[in-house]
Parts: C-alpha cells; structure tokens; sequence
C-alpha cells in the first residue's frame, strides 16, 4: 500500500523514459521521475520515497525531503494568497495549500506559520492547517513524568515557550528554565516535568537523572563526574562564570549545589565544589 505524506520504502520495477516505476509488491506503483534517479539505482533495489500528489493531481515520489510529514507540525512559509486559500512552501515542487476553513487568521506572503499536515479523506489531497490546537490531544495524556518526548517551539507565551510534544500534545517551557537561545520552528528534546490537573503539561529540556535531585543539579553532578570530581565553582562565583560553564542563572545554581551539599553528596569549600566519596 502506497501511503500519501509519508516515507515508503519501495522496490524499484521498471526503467522508462520518464523515470523508473517503484512497486510495493502489491500491486501498486508509482514514478520517480528522472530528476529524482540516482545514476547507480538499479532494477530491484529498495529505495526510501516520499509520496504525493504533483500538480496534476498524479501520484508521485520523490527523493526530496519536505519540511511536513504527514501528522505533523512545521514551521512554514505563505508563498501566495488565493481567492480559496492559501499555499505554503513546504520543499517541494508542487506547494502545500490550507484553505480558509483552516485558518484562525489570514495569511501574509512571506511569513512564517506554524502549520499542521493531514489527509483530506473527501478529496484525497494532503492540506495543510494553522488551527493547530484543533489537532492536539487534549484529554488523553498517555505521559509520565520524566519521559523523554520531542519538543517543537511554536512562540512565546506569558509564562514561557509554548512547545508541541511528539506532534500530539500541548505543553509549556517556563522562561526561568530556558538558558539557551530558541525561536519558533526549533526542535529539540526535552522531559516530562509535571502533568497538571488541568491536562497542561510542564516540560523541562533537563532530566530528573537522580530519585529526588532537580535537573540543575544532575547537570552539576555530570560535570563533576567529568573532570576528577572538582569545579572550581561556588555560591560566591560570578553570575557570568555560572553562565558560562551551565547555562543557568546564580539563582539556580545556588539552589542546586545547596541541595546537592544537604544530601552530602558535594562538600563546598573556597576554590570550588568537591563530589564527596
């Protein structure tokens, strides 16, 4: 079964003057057109396709790779407004369009969106939407704590980033656990910190890699770890040399090596941090 919007590995069956027809052994072929043949790609060899439609409504594969898969959220660029919708540039010849029933808000040329991409069962076509909290799970949270999810940086809120998690799921970075630079469009990987009640998700982009111990202080601990046991690091360092070395505030660095010292893990003495034995 050929499966639109996605990446299929298909056998290649045949060689034409238009490009070679790839098979999925049931039945089913598609063209790659020429462009698209690598000048080794023989008769018989499996090869790894995205699948679409072309502009004439024709199936089609391509070694390309979009910037949208199908079920997922990207951040995209409007290329042109029409009297119906309109198309954004997703990487590929033929444009992806989002009509208006898509879109909470009319499009500008030349900005940036962040779009979602489904199958339009009625017409076959894959689209494109910027409602995207109509395609997030909001009531079923299958998470835990601490899990480790794919984050995806939509834009800034009062509190902090708001993130997409693995395509499904709404959820939120505070500001004050954020030192790195991020914009919107970005991915990167990050933990489940807290599920709320209200079914809002807290994500942290450090883990909980010790029962009871913040991530600021798993991250000290790993450099401790890396170099014999010692940071020439204290309460009393400068907020730039924290910075610099963790990418964390003086606030969170003091809370963090404070915990550390109650659970006598760390003694702290005048040039630095000892991991205690």
């Amino acid at each position: 079964m050929l499966k639109l919007g996605e990446d299929n590995l298909l056998k290649v069956d045949r060689e034409t003057s238009v490009g070679m027809f790839l098979t999925d052994g049931e039945g089913n072929d598609v063209l790659l057109p020429n462009k698209y043949v690598y000048d080794d790609l023989k008769i018989g060899e499996e090869i790894s396709v995205f699948i679409y439609l072309d502009s004439n409504e024709r199936i089609v594969a391509t070694t390309l790779e979009p910037k949208i898969k199908l079920h997922e959220f990207a951040y995209l660029k409007a290329k042109e407004n029409t009297e119906y919708g309109t198309f954004m540039n997703w990487g590929l010849e033929k444009d992806l369009f989002i009509p208006f029933r898509e879109q909470n808000n009319e499009l500008n040329s030349g900005k940036l969106y962040v779009v979602y991409m489904y199958l339009d069962e009625q017409t076959n076509r894959l689209v494109g939407s910027t409602r995207i909290d109509k395609y997030l799970e909001q009531e079923n949270i299958e998470l835990e704590e601490n899990e480790e999810v794919d984050v995806f940086f939509t834009g800034q809120g009062d509190l902090g980033w708001n993130v997409i998690v693995n395509d499904k799921y709404k959820g939120l970075i505070y500001f004050n656990e954020i030192f790195q630079e991020v914009k919107p469009g970005d991915y990167s990987i990050g933990f489940v910190k807290k599920i709320r009640d209200d079914k809002k998700i807290d994500i942290s982009l450090r883990k909980y890699g010790y029962e009871g111990i913040e991530p600021f202080a798993v991250e000290i601990l790993d450099e401790l770890t890396a170099n014999s046991g010692f940071i020439p690091l204290n309460d009393k360092s400068s907020p730039e040399e924290i910075k610099v070395r963790f990418e964390m505030s003086k606030k969170a660095f003091k809370k963090a090596i404070g915990s550390l010292y109650k659970k006598k893990i760390i003694t702290i003495k005048d040039d630095g941090i000892y991991l205690n034995e």
